[in-house]
């Protein structure tokens, strides 16, 4: 057993692999009886054990625990007062309404082997964490995340980290949750710098949030309040969030582009948690921001695409046209464009400093969306993403590259290539280059849309 005493009591973990490990430790109080849908309340100091990870924030596929779902996990190579060591904090994905940080291929042993002290956590997804609730704050995911970086801020020394040295990193929903930090007063000085990985561009305006939000009510007969809905079981909520999902195309007139690809769940512009979109949001945290060459090749590889899906892309998605291409090549350019490429690169482009980086590297699925993460956590045999892998010996060394790359800039501010002020790319792959950002085509194209809040129809 390993144990250290921080501002929140004594805290005992274990080593694995020379590395001492705590999981489960809360950092906020369980959102639960009078905090549901609350923003979160620090948890109450305590003694104990961290070796189990808490309980999965209710989602489809989980049954909801009475536990607390706002834990978070340590892990690091020298937890003692005076290492001094830097920090990465990950937000994981999952369209904001999936995922957790017992998830495998978020293991932190690796990316901690190297000298750093890694933090992954839970925050409340879906309907408990991001709906417009009458009576409730919005944006309460973002709020928990808030939480767990104050937690950092007032104990991540005992661990060995330093907590003027925090880098907050996040892919796919947890990039988005990144460039919304950046945005939002509530963050502000709780981390150094930020790498944003594969940023969606959805975020929603209040009226459109607030009608999906009553839509998903009405499944149960209930409005979305907290006195409709604050004694309802949280799986019965997941149920309906899915049932509306499921028939989000009735919507279209609606809710418009949200509805066209059935993203019914996102951060609000809120004008208070979030005040403005982070393409518009004005902050000097330095940030590594890039995005994969495939990203939509994830979505599309599992099926036909049909005439229709590629007409609907043109006209609602694109702003311009695009150039010829095949119907497949042709949809998954535009839709990765509009969900992760053009807005990662927007991000960089109004940061005060950026690097910028695009992974080429291919695993079964080209360089999709996802692959990534097991490149930068080095999990290249474990959890879902490790199946876009088809030879992880082949992989080791983009993997080596990344947390490389990663280590390096929450160290000292320079993954080890020239900021994008020049347009300077770092492509991963089995020989690295720093080239002109690539997808100039695209850059064209959406020259001058700035990813608004999505708006009711």
């Amino acid at each position: 057993m390993v144990e250290v005493r921080t501002e929140a009591g004594r805290v005992r973990g274990i080593l694995e692999s020379g590395v001492a490990v705590f999981r489960g430790i809360p950092y906020a109080a369980a959102p639960l009886g009078a905090l549901r849908f609350a923003a979160p309340v620090a948890a109450r100091p305590r003694d104990g054990d961290a070796l189990a990870f808490g309980p999965r924030p209710p989602q489809p596929g989980v049954s909801a625990s009475d536990g607390n779902w706002l834990t978070l996990n340590v892990w690091s190579p020298d937890p003692g007062p005076d290492a001094g060591l830097p920090v990465l904090v990950w937000i994981h994905g999952g369209a904001y309404v999936i995922g957790s940080s017992d998830l495998p291929e978020y293991d932190g042993t690796r990316l901690a082997r190297d000298g750093v002290v890694l933090v992954t956590l839970n925050y409340r997804v879906g309907f408990e964490g991001f709906a417009e609730i009458a009576g409730a704050p919005a944006n309460r995911g973002l709020l928990d995340q808030v939480a767990a970086l104050e937690w950092v801020r007032d104990n991540v020394r005992a661990f060995g980290g330093d907590p003027a040295q925090v880098t907050v990193f996040g892919q796919s929903a947890g990039g988005g949750s990144v460039a919304c930090l950046l945005a939002m007063p509530r963050a502000a000085g709780l981390f150094r710098r930020a790498v944003a990985q594969s940023v969606p561009g959805t975020v929603f305006a209040p009226e459109l949030a607030r009608d999906v939000a009553g839509t998903f009510a009405a499944e149960l007969g209930l409005r979305a309040s907290v006195a409709d809905l604050s004694d309802v079981d949280p799986d019965l909520l997941v149920a309906a969030t899915e049932e509306v999902t499921a028939k989000a195309g009735a919507h279209v007139a609606r809710w418009g582009r949200a509805a066209h690809r059935s993203v019914l769940i996102a951060p609000v512009v809120d004008g208070d948690v979030l005040p403005t979109t982070p393409w518009a949001a004005v902050h000097d945290v330095p940030l590594l921001a890039g995005h994969t060459r495939d990203e939509h090749r994830l979505f599309s590889a599992f099926g036909e695409v049909t005439a229709e899906q590629v007409a609907a892309a043109v006209e609602v998605f694109a702003p311009s046209p695009y150039p010829p291409a095949g119907p497949t090549d042709l949809y998954e350019w535009i839709l990765g464009d509009w969900l992760f490429r053009m807005p990662s690169l927007r991000l960089a482009e109004r940061a005060t400093t950026a690097h910028f980086y695009e992974l080429t590297w291919e695993g079964t699925l080209g360089a999709c969306h996802g692959l990534d993460v097991p490149l930068v956590f080095g999990t290249l045999t474990r959890g879902a993403p490790a199946g876009l892998i088809a030879d992880p010996e082949a992989a080791e060394a983009v993997s080596a590259q990344m947390r490389a790359a990663w280590i390096s800039f929450a160290t000292t501010g320079d993954p080890g290539w020239p900021s994008f002020a020049d347009g300077s790319t770092r492509l991963f792959d089995v020989e690295p280059a720093v080239v002109p950002y690539p997808e100039v085509e695209s850059r064209r194209i959406w020259a001058g849309h700035d990813f608004p809040a999505l708006e009711l129809s």
